[in-house]
């Protein structure tokens, strides 16, 4: 008995702790709150960016851009071999053809997509989109000498090795959006 009541009193202490530093700071975009730091692999990435995207005055999805190092210009994002993330919050349900359609969208100006390797990758990405739900996740990782992953709801999971597809994919992204300085 004396036992069970140290244990619980070890876990009190345990969560307490948790709790306490687990109280990391957070930005908040049209009510999706996203933490001002992850740490992946046992390394910390910064949130750089978080932004709403909306579509004919519908809320779709929240986006946050997560990166190891913070650039100073676009050009740093893309060539330096740290984690990245991109991380969707959707906040109304989207189709996989939606999904799909986007992509394609998105991608179709980069000329390194045109590659035939880089158009194997980029199907293997959309055939393993799925239809998302309101609050549901897609999230794209970028590990350095791991690839890119591809994880959340809006996904049925999905590792692409090496740099170049996920140097594509951010630059894209980041064309799209231009949060840093060319």
């Amino acid at each position: 008995m004396a036992r069970n009541r140290w244990a619980a009193r070890v876990w009190a202490i345990v969560l307490g702790a948790i709790l306490v530093s687990g109280e990391a700071e957070a930005r908040q975009v049209a009510g999706v709150q996203m933490p001002d730091t992850l740490t992946l692999e046992g390394r910390r990435m910064s949130l750089a960016h978080m932004e709403l995207h909306e579509r004919f005055f519908f809320k779709v999805y929240v986006w946050s851009l997560y990166l190891e190092q913070v650039p100073r210009k676009k050009s740093e994002a893309i060539e330096t071999n740290c984690l990245k993330r991109l991380h969707f919050r959707f906040l109304r349900k989207v189709s996989k053809a939606q999904l799909v359609d986007a992509f394609r969208d998105g991608l179709s100006s980069n000329a390194a997509m045109r590659s035939a390797p880089m158009r194997e990758n980029l199907e293997r990405l959309l055939s393993s989109l799925r239809d998302v739900n309101e609050e549901g996740d897609l999230v794209i990782t970028y590990v350095p000498e791991g690839g890119l992953h591809v994880a959340g709801s809006a996904s049925g999971g999905l590792s692409i090795p090496g740099k170049p597809f996920a140097d594509a994919l951010f630059t894209s992204w980041l064309a799209m959006h231009p949060i840093f300085p060319p």
